[in-house]
Order: structure tokens, then C-alpha cells, then sequence
């Protein structure tokens, strides 16, 4: 959160798009939210919300002071319509985003489910959001083994975690993934962990306090 709030800095406003049930919202300023899914604006805490998707933001140009987008540009349609609304909207853009090479080399991924390598490597990348948006300021945010935010790569440190079906749910790179395959690499990690052959390849990990996912938080300041 703190890299989120530098970088919003002294923007009094912000549009929060792809903005989910609200997580990394600053609340000491003006936020307007702007969400496509019924489900997720349900799960909000109160506040203005409008539906609608980041290629057609219902928003006249310059209406805020900043945009900030979590982990949802992979997500849109048409990524590159989609920053430019943002641009459109607001002098400053707050983004962020993976990069795409990095989850498909993450150790799940690799040696347990690569069909979601493919869907990775057919995403927009951090490097490709900061490109886009015209900037080089596009700043590391590595994962602390006990990271409570259950993004995917969140456990890479406590390979267990993916044997629960509720992480793997709340994870859209599993969710989304053939549901087939996940079974399949969900049953070959459970036998890994068994017989103690994970811990044996990952041991590197296991002396790391933080790891590097690809997580970056891309800045545009206009």
C-alpha cells in the first residue's frame, strides 16, 4: 500500500478502475470506483461505484486528479484502449501489474500446470503496460513469504497452501485455468510434498524472506 500511496502522491481524486471489492484504495482522498462485475461492486464497501468497463470509462477528460488500476489490465479486452482512457481521464497513472514472464516461470507453473504459462504469455506484461503508457518508472514490489494477499504467486514459500480448493478458487490464474490440468498438477504437488521431493528442488526458497514474482507498480505522472 505504501508505494501505492507515494505514487498517487497529492492527487485528491482518483478512479479507481477494475476497482474489485476495493483493495489498495486510499481512503484519505475522493475515490471513484468503476467496476464492470455486479458480483464484486456487491462486495464493496459503501461509496460511489459506477459499472462499466476501462475501454469505455463513463468520465469526461481531466476528471480526476489520478488513475489507479490493481492487477487488472490483463484482464481488459483491449489492454492498449484501455490506458488510453486512462490517459484520457487523468494526468497521472498508478498501475499495478506483473510481469507475464515471470508467472509463467514461477515453480507452480512450470513443473506443475504450464497451460497457465500459455494463457500468461498471451497478456500485457508490466514492461508492455510502462511502454504503452510512455514511462520508465516502473518500481519492483517483491512478495514476503508470509504475504496475506492471496495472489498467485503468494505462497511461493508454502507450497501447501495450494492443495486448498478455497486459495484456488480465489486465484484467477487457477480459476481460469482448464480445471483438468489444475487437478492434474494439484495431485503431483500433493505427492511432491509427500514424499519431501518439492522441498528437496525449492530449497533455495525456503531461506528467503522475499521473492521476486515479476510485481511491479508502473507510474506515468504525465
Amino acid at each position: 500500500m505504501a508505494p501505492i500511496l507515494a505514487a498517487l502522491g497529492d492527487a485528491r481524486t482518483v478512479a479507481n478502475v477494475g476497482a474489485g471489492a476495493g483493495s489498495y484504495e486510499p481512503d484519505d482522498r475522493l475515490v471513484i470506483a468503476i467496476e464492470p462485475s455486479g458480483e464484486m461492486v456487491r462486495q464493496r464497501p459503501p461509496g460511489p461505484v459506477v459499472r462499466a468497463v476501462a475501454e469505455a470509462l463513463p468520465l469526461r477528460d481531466g476528471a480526476v486528479d489520478a488513475v489507479l488500476g490493481v492487477l487488472t489490465a490483463h484482464h481488459w479486452t483491449d489492454w492498449r484502449a484501455g490506458l488510453a482512457e486512462l490517459r484520457r481521464v487523468a494526468p497521472r497513472q498508478v498501475l499495478l501489474a506483473y510481469e507475464t514472464a515471470h508467472h509463467a516461470d514461477f515453480w507452480f507453473v512450470r513443473e506443475y500446470v504450464p497451460e497457465i504459462g500459455d494463457l500468461e504469455r498471451g497478456r500485457p506484461s508490466a514492461t508492455d503496460i510502462a511502454r504503452e503508457l510512455g514511462t520508465d518508472e516502473v518500481i519492483p514490489l517483491p512478495l514476503p513469504w508470509d504475504f496475506t494477499d492471496g495472489v498467485f504467486p503468494a505462497y511461493w514459500r508454502r507450497p501447501d497452501a495450494y492443495l486448498d480448493p478455497g486459495v484456488r478458487r480465489a486465484t484467477s490464474a487457477l480459476s481460469l485455468a482448464d480445471p483438468d490440468a489444475v487437478e492434474r498438477g494439484v495431485r503431483r504437488l500433493r505427492d511432491d510434498l509427500d514424499t519431501g521431493r518439492w522441498r528437496e528442488r525449492h530449497r533455495d526458497l525456503l531461506e528467503l524472506d522475499e521473492w521476486d514474482a515479476g510485481f511491479r507498480l508502473v507510474v506515468a505522472r504525465g
